[in-house]
């Protein structure tokens, strides 16, 4: 199991419990994934570090001063 995290504008657009699909972005130096449809983001990830799953369920969303942070499971 792999967990990671994405940052989440808007309070009640993901669910603890609920499955997500995952769409992978590219960048010069990094990847990044949107939860579909572009509910919550991750941060830059090295092509090291590539997520090979496309579809995950979210463990959490946590609150802090900074934002919604949700994070997902992935099978891998």
């Amino acid at each position: 199991m792999r967990e990671m995290e994405f940052k989440m504008e808007r309070e009640g657009l993901l669910q603890a419990g609920d499955h997500v699909q995952i769409v992978e972005g590219l960048l010069p130096s990094n990847y990044y994934y949107t939860i579909h449809p572009s509910l919550a983001m991750s941060g830059n990830v090295p092509f090291n570090q590539r997520l090979l799953a496309r579809e995950g369920t979210v463990e959490e969303i946590e609150q802090n001063e900074r934002g919604y942070y949700v994070k997902v499971l992935f099978d891998e």
